[in-house]
């Protein structure tokens, strides 16, 4: 009896061991297929798809395709088609980092009540796709594709799926301008700027950087290539993404400002890769309530904080309509003559410069140079000089506003700027008291600008510590 016991015993315990052996068998069997996977689970063309929906966040997105891809709710959204394919392309080649097979309690994934629900179809098959939990550990998804299983993906669709309308409107985009032909602003200042190639022989300016002009009847006044390229930056720059109106009517436009804009720019440039001319244009206008009301308090603009500031941008004809920072609408609005024509005094290089004929408090001294280029070398009389003051104090001598009044106080100094240039040999600077802060520079006759005085302090002390 008692070995029949012992018998009895012995069993039960291989029995129990067979049962868990027989269950790490499984586990392990389960635990090979979860480490192997990582293969695709779903391949859908996106050329074949139909129809696209999903609901997100409280929101449903949905568009269908007729040439072109259209959003249900209005068909007057202009949807970006490369945005879409963005999307379907998810789930063009869709991985799974790991399969759970036969599933019977989704709620643990997160499932039973899904993040987001993507639906699609491809005109012969409909497919539902569910966003669950995200794992923090593994940091993948739960995924459903309505087969039985729940995949842990390989790639978050909702990094992709978290879109809202926003999102989804085909913007206008300013275009990069490496090559400009013309620029056309209209607005308190009318005028034209061409560009025009640098030469030797050029009657328009004696800077070799300058190739913006203006046209002013038989004149070309040269403008400051760096402020003009400047400017081309900001609007190429310009963040075209906060939409207003994407379908804009007669009502709005009036509404933005947009009926009768402030400015309006057009660039004629060439296009990369392109032997053709192509034209960009953008309306600026400020809220016209915004601006009415400041004109009827008499505010001072220049002590406005940018931030007040509400403006619209509309590109050519465009239906959409944009809000721009007040940073962006203050530095496209800058678009005056004097905005962009050299500050300098003198804009010529100074390596082109071969001797100075100064009159200071009524007496006369000449500079003058040998060599050629950088590698010259100055004189005054027979003494070299070191020239480095001297050629500071005159390139760091810029306008503080323009002017044309005409010089009515003593001269402070004159110049004559002797240069290695065919068409301008010479450049005559003129600077005159005009009050306790500024000196009037004339330029070749012709007054231009209002300088801060100490620079012209600057530049006397300079000639004085060369001929005294």
């Amino acid at each position: 009896m008692k070995r029949s016991k012992q018998l009895y015993i012995l069993l039960s315990v291989l029995a129990v061991v067979g049962v868990v052996t027989f269950a790490v068998t499984r586990y392990e069997e389960k635990q090979e297929q979860i480490e192997v996977s990582g293969e695709v689970v779903l391949e859908i063309d996106p050329a074949t798809v139909q129809t696209l929906s999903w609901e997100y966040d409280s929101e449903t997105l949905a568009f269908h395709k007729d040439e072109t891809w259209i959003y249900d709710t209005d068909e007057a959204f202009p949807v970006d088609e490369d945005k879409i394919d963005e999307l379907l392309g998810v789930f063009e080649a869709f991985s799974a980092a790991f399969t759970i097979e036969d599933v019977s309690d989704y709620s643990q994934y997160g499932l039973d009540d899904p993040v987001c629900t993507i639906s699609l179809s491809t005109g012969d098959t409909d497919y539902e796709i569910q966003l669950g939990d995200f794992n923090a550990m593994d940091s993948q998804r739960y995924v459903s594709l309505g087969d039985g299983n729940v995949y842990l993906a390989a790639a978050d669709p909702l990094d992709y799926f978290d879109a809202t309308l926003r999102d989804m409107i085909d913007n206008d985009e300013a275009p990069s301008f490496d090559t400009v032909q013309e620029i056309r602003f209209e607005g308190d200042q009318t005028y034209q700027i061409v560009y025009q190639e640098y030469t030797e022989d050029s009657s328009y300016t004696y800077c070799s950087d300058d190739v913006y002009f203006v046209q002013q009847e038989d004149n070309m006044l040269p403008l400051d290539t760096s402020r003009v390229e400047s400017y081309l930056d900001a609007l190429s720059s310009l963040d075209l993404t906060d939409y207003v109106s994407y379908n804009v009517s007669e009502e709005e436009l009036a509404e933005y400002g947009l009926d009768a804009p402030e400015l309006s720019v057009t660039v004629t440039y060439v296009p990369d890769d392109s032997e053709g001319t192509a034209e960009f244009t953008l309306h600026i206008s400020r809220d016209p309530d915004e601006q009415a009301a400041e004109d009827a308090e008499a505010e001072d603009t220049e002590d406005e904080s940018t931030e007040e500031i509400t403006a619209y941008a509309r590109v050519g004809e465009s239906q959409i309509v944009y809000q721009i920072t007040g940073d962006s609408y203050e530095s496209l609005m800058e678009a005056g003559y004097d905005d962009l024509r050299h500050y300098e005094v003198l804009t010529a290089d100074f390596a082109d410069v071969t001797g100075l004929d100064i009159t200071l408090e009524g007496e006369s001294y000449t500079i003058t140079a040998e060599g050629s280029g950088d590698d010259k070398t100055f004189y005054y009389g027979e003494e070299e000089l070191d020239i480095a003051d001297l050629q500071s104090a005159l390139e760091d001598m810029g306008a503080a506003s323009f002017t044309d009044e005409e010089p009515s106080q003593k001269e402070e100094i004159s110049l004559t700027v002797h240069l290695d240039n065919e068409a301008h040999p010479t450049v005559q600077i003129d600077l005159y008291r005009y009050d306790g802060e500024q000196c009037l520079a004339v330029l070749d006759g012709t007054p231009t600008s209002l300088v801060p005085r100490y620079t012209v302090v600057d530049l006397i002390e300079a000639v004085n510590a060369i001929v005294l």
